[in-house]
């Protein structure tokens, strides 16, 4: 399972690795081991990474969650990927693979119009489906695999391209 958090600012990508026996997690390509160490002082958690043992306070916001920890203040958020990528990011032109696996059906084809969140394809990886949708309005370029096909985790599956003006 991966996704990704805005921490003071920035975007970081988080993969769970392992759950058991302690959580093992890969932040922006590097592994970290966590342990609960229990509760501290004052409401506080005590938490051990990579066995640093270290006491953290966190609350929740309307945004996300407020962590403080090692003297340091920072808001950590879920990042959208829908909303990352309508802001023109780089991965606003196309549709890569969260995981790997093949393409199970195509519902939009090259030339087709679609909307943010509309349904593109959907793949399936360990049997299960997953549905891959419009990360932005758009006309879809190209779609670079067929039913059937395999993929590559990140491959990029569909090509978007802007929509014309008045459209």
């Amino acid at each position: 399972m991966s996704f990704k958090l805005s921490l003071g600012g920035a975007s970081h990508l988080v993969e769970i690795v392992s759950r058991r026996p302690h959580l093992v997690v890969r932040v922006d390509g590097r592994e970290y081991t966590v342990e609960d160490e229990g509760s501290g002082e004052d409401g506080r958690d005590v938490v051990a990474i990579d066995g640093e043992v270290l006491a953290l306070a966190r609350s929740h916001n309307a945004k996300g969650q407020v962590i403080r920890f090692d003297g340091h203040t920072s808001d950590i958020a879920l990042v959208d990927p829908r909303s990352e990528s309508s802001e023109g990011g780089s991965g606003s032109g196309s549709i890569r693979a969260p995981m790997p696996g093949s393409v199970v059906s195509i519902d939009k084809r090259a030339g087709d119009a679609v909307k943010r969140g509309e349904l593109v394809l959907t793949i399936e990886s360990m049997k299960l489906q997953t549905a891959l949708t419009a990360p932005r309005d758009g006309i879809i370029a190209a779609v670079l695999r067929a039913e059937g096909e395999k993929f590559e985790k990140d491959e990029v599956i569909v090509r978007l391209e802007q929509l014309e003006e008045g459209h």
